[in-house]
């Protein structure tokens, strides 16, 4: 077992990293390691273990921003927005009981790492999107800041958005400015019943198409619906599919009014009261249909909502699976079951170039033997090396989380 490093400061972490880079040691960076089972395994040796750089630095909820260390709980800060009405608005997912870790522990700079965004996406934006600025220590044992702490602060190449999605192997973060927003000050959820996939994936994008600022927009079919803690949805009978509006109680009557005019053709209809629409709506962002049992792989698929109900339909001709439907049938969430672990094939043959496929769960040796990532073709392949050779030459920060050899 190779030795652990647990820095408390940006100097520690330089220091731990030039001695990296003179003893050609790769190393294993990681926060609260809720997130140790995304992507590929990591092959190195020692670990760089960044626990001890948490906490909030500096809150402006005037100015829509907070400043905190990587480390730093999400739950730690969702706590200190709501005590302000405000929220991380790219709705950031606990998948800790996907991947077999305890729930709540996730942190900040995991979320950002990962780019990890929830229901909210197709509203918000994603997690990248909400990244104002970052400090670092790159895979050269430098010491480098990106962005600033507002908004309008970027000239040139916005660079800390190159973090979101890294998986931590361009730098390693040291503090993260991240852009806040006012919570809404309620919601409900307009259930719509017995739609099947298709129908119910596009009844969910055209809800999105309207003025009636939907935030949230997810089709479960009965298979995964009967599983809800969600009583209303539970007991459905069938599949639903959800649209969640938020804001002030006078809007929100106004708009799902609006919705039950344009979609009552579709079928029977139920309105889920805030504290529901918030249960359920957490269940949709965590994936808690797919946490138990824990066998069987699991992929995140991305897609355009119109042929979302198509891949899946493909994906079932050879592989058995359940399915539900986020980001208005732009994210595909698929389990297979426990007699076809993997199902990779399956999966990138229905995806083809209509979008990408990455497999968020499964054993570490299925990790380590296939793509977990959409394989890229070879300009983007070129690219993701060049830009892994600038920030990390060596290739000393998480050597082959994303792709084999980077």
């Amino acid at each position: 077992m190779g030795a652990t490093f647990e820095p408390s400061t940006e100097s520690d972490i330089v220091d731990v990293v030039q001695w990296c880079i003179a003893e050609e040691a790769p190393i294993d960076v990681i926060g609260a390691g809720t997130k140790r089972g995304l992507g590929r395994p990591v092959r190195a040796e020692r670990t760089l273990d960044t626990s001890r750089l948490a906490g909030v630095e500096r809150y402006e909820p005037e100015e829509l921003f907070m400043t905190a260390k990587p480390a730093t709980r999400l739950a730690e800060v969702e706590d200190l927005l709501a005590a302000k009405g405000q929220q991380l608005a790219f709705e950031p997912p606990d998948y800790g009981p996907l991947l077999g870790t305890p729930a709540a522990e996730g942190t900040l700079g995991g979320a950002i790492a990962c780019n990890l965004s929830g229901p909210r996406r197709v509203k918000a934006g994603a997690a990248r999107d909400h990244l104002l600025g970052a400090n670092v220590v790159t895979g050269r044992g430098e010491a480098v800041k990106f962005g600033g702490i507002v908004v309008k602060n970027v000239t040139g190449y916005d660079v800390c958005k190159l973090l979101c999605g890294s998986f931590g192997t361009l730098a390693v973060m040291t503090a993260l400015h991240v852009k806040v927003l006012p919570a809404p000050e309620s919601e409900t959820t307009l259930l719509v019943m017995g739609l099947d996939d298709m129908a119910g994936t596009a009844a969910i994008a055209d809800a999105m198409g309207t003025p009636n600022d939907v935030s949230g927009a997810a089709h479960l079919p009965a298979e995964l619906a009967c599983l809800s803690a969600v009583e209303t949805v539970a007991r459905a009978g069938g599949s639903v599919s959800c649209l969640r509006l938020d804001g002030i109680p006078q809007s929100i009557a106004y708009r799902v009014e609006r919705l039950r005019q344009e979609m009552r053709t579709l079928g029977d209809m139920a309105l889920l009261d805030a504290d529901d629409s918030r249960a359920l709506w957490r269940e949709v962002r965590d994936v808690s249909a797919f946490a138990r049992p824990s066998d069987g792989a699991v992929w995140r698929i991305c897609v355009p909502p119109d042929a979302a109900a198509d891949v899946v339909a493909r994906i079932k001709t050879r592989v058995r699976t359940q399915a539900y439907y986020d980001w208005a049938g732009g994210l595909i969430w698929l389990r297979t079951e426990a007699a076809d672990v993997f199902g990779g094939d399956a999966v990138r043959d229905a995806v083809g170039d209509r979008g990408h496929a990455t497999l968020i769960r499964a054993d570490a040796a299925v990790r380590d033997a296939t793509p977990v990532f959409q394989p890229q073709p070879p300009a983007l392949k070129a690219l993701t090396e060049r830009i892994k050779s600038s920030f990390d030459p060596r290739h000393i920060l998480n050597p082959g989380r994303m792709y084999a050899g980077v």
